[in-house]
């Protein structure tokens, strides 16, 4: 059996077991058309479908994601503006392939920058873009795959901004998701301007290339890219009823065939998949008795949201085990871990998170630990619950 065909029936094997647990029935998920796809859950990252998701592939003009999303970053950190002038080299106005029609030796503004790469795919945006940020395109291309090493993009190797073919150019339909869904999450605002269906520049006014933006209200991004080597590829992403999907589409032999598989994804998530929120962080889910401290009780809860991804209709067989530590001492210190939280559905753990401490606890002085030490002794000789907090 190939890689290819072992990872299909391994996660069509999971969402049987998933299914059958819930008492959910799912179907498989759709075989597309396409050299490499994946579907997750923007929210908790599930990967919903899965098909040669983590082959080296050139990924064209989905390359500016990327580029987009260290403007974003430059602009969160404060080191560069919307609002400055970039100054246009010649090495951008030359630049082939889709363009936003920048002049050499003019000024843009980098929020029309911004919108000439997410809306216009241009690559003389892109340039001038990494040239503004790093001071050359092969520094801003250090920066790229920098940041893909964060994010944990294992399979991708950039070469420039723009997504111009290159035989060492490549990243993942995976690693294209985790991006997505970092992008999303980390710059919402940022993200709005992949919604835009069109942008008009130097009186050259250009449609957004994501047919999906004129089919179905809710999506919302994200983009496309083509070249001869690459096919025809979508990153698509859809919010509905507090579920966000994104959906990676490589490969494709059309426009319209990238469009297509990607719809029969996101249908396929919304229909048979529900995003559950559990608990929100820094919510107190147990008070809990702690010895030898200044105080006699902690709150124990998540250091972050815990949202799950569950089969459609099997939300209220969602169930919450908790393992704490069999008795607490001071000192603790807030965040600090003190058992295990897991999920379960239909009697099979979906998930396990840290316990942690919602707030600190100084040691107490001596008398008073001596005589927390007691009652502790008493507590355990008689069977008691030293993780009581009265």
């Amino acid at each position: 059996m190939s890689n290819r065909l072992s990872a299909l029936v391994l996660i069509q094997l999971w969402l049987f077991v998933v299914s059958a647990a819930s008492g959910a029935i799912i179907p498989a998920a759709p075989q597309l058309s396409a050299e490499a796809y994946i579907l997750i859950d923007g929210r908790t990252g599930k990967v919903l479908a899965d098909h040669n998701s983590e082959q080296r592939l050139p990924p064209a003009s989905l390359t500016k994601i990327m580029t987009s999303y260290i403007g974003a970053l430059q602009i969160q950190n404060g080191l560069v503006d919307l609002s400055e002038e970039v100054s246009i080299s010649v090495k951008a106005w030359r630049m082939k392939g889709s363009l936003m029609f920048i002049q050499e030796g003019t000024k843009v503004k980098l929020e029309d920058l911004l919108r000439g790469i997410i809306i216009q795919s241009g690559n003389d945006a892109s340039v001038a873009l990494a040239e503004h940020i790093a001071g050359s395109e092969d520094v801003f291309v250090d920066l790229m795959n920098k940041h893909a090493f964060r994010l944990g993009m294992l399979n991708t190797n950039f070469v420039n901004a723009t997504g111009w073919p290159h035989e060492q150019h490549y990243t993942s339909a995976r690693d294209l998701a985790i991006l997505t869904q970092e992008l999303i999450r980390s710059f919402p605002e940022h993200y709005k301007i992949y919604s835009e269906k069109s942008f008009t520049y130097n009186g050259i006014s250009q449609r957004n290339r994501n047919t999906l933006l004129f089919r179905d209200k809710n999506v919302d991004g994200v983009k496309t890219g083509h070249t001869e080597a690459a096919g025809y590829c979508l990153v698509s992403s859809s919010f509905r009823d507090g579920m966000r999907l994104i959906a990676v589409v490589m490969g494709a032999s059309s426009k319209a065939t990238r469009a297509q598989e990607s719809q029969k994804l996101l249908a396929y998530g919304f229909r048979y998949y529900d995003t559950v929120e559990l608990y929100r962080s820094n919510e107190s889910i147990r008070r809990a008795r702690v010895w030898n401290g200044m105080h006699n009780a902690i709150n124990l809860g998540l250091a972050e949201d815990l949202t799950v991804t569950v089969p459609e209709g099997s939300a209220a067989n969602l169930t919450s085990d908790l393992v704490i530590n069999s008795e607490i001492r001071a000192p603790l210190r807030e965040g600090q871990e003190l058992g295990t939280l897991s999920v379960v559905l239909g009697g099979e753990e979906i998930l396990s998170v840290p316990l942690v401490a919602l707030n600190s606890v100084e040691r107490a002085g001596l008398i008073k630990r001596f005589w927390d030490s007691i009652q502790l002794f008493f507590i355990k000789l008689f069977g008691g619950d030293p993780l009581r907090a009265d």
